[in-house]
């Protein structure tokens, strides 16, 4: 049984990385939102690591061009402008909460390079806390991670 439920889940996240898996990029997208603007501010840096992050995903690179993702970064974004928006941005990434590790720790690890570009700030720290609970990762073990690499 093992081994035919592995060549479902296989075969299932073929078929998501070639038809699109709109959850996986809505999870990532909106992370990566709530770091950008954790700090109120947007920089351009950030939106580009976000994107690059996005696109080293075999899962997002094949079902999703750099237009889409960027637009839907945009409107991340500015969702994460009002409180309201930021609670949308955690209920998306939430709904990848029930997914494999991988895929979850995936999403953390591309907000939290969004974070790194000058250092971690306080905001983005939270910002990060809260993601990570919404995805059910260990922040402080993966951050360790990031700064071993």
């Amino acid at each position: 049984m093992g081994v035919f439920q592995d060549f479902v889940g296989r075969f299932s996240q073929t078929m998501g990385a070639y038809l699109g898996d709109r959850a996986l990029m809505e999870a990532a997208v909106s992370a990566s939102a709530n770091v950008i603007l954790a700090d109120y501010e947007i920089d351009e840096e950030e939106i580009e690591v976000a994107l690059a992050g996005m696109r080293a995903n075999p899962i997002l690179e094949r079902g999703y061009d750099t237009l889409k993702l960027e637009a839907e970064l945009f409107e991340g974004i500015a969702r994460a402008r009002t409180r309201a928006g930021r609670a949308e941005n955690l209920h998306f990434v939430a709904v990848i909460a029930e997914r494999e590790i991988a895929q979850r720790t995936s999403v953390f690890l591309i907000a939290a390079d969004v974070a790194d570009q000058a250092g971690i700030s306080e905001p983005e720290h939270a910002a990060l806390a809260e993601i990570a609970a919404a995805l059910g990762v260990d922040k402080d073990a993966l951050l360790g991670t990031l700064q071993k690499a």
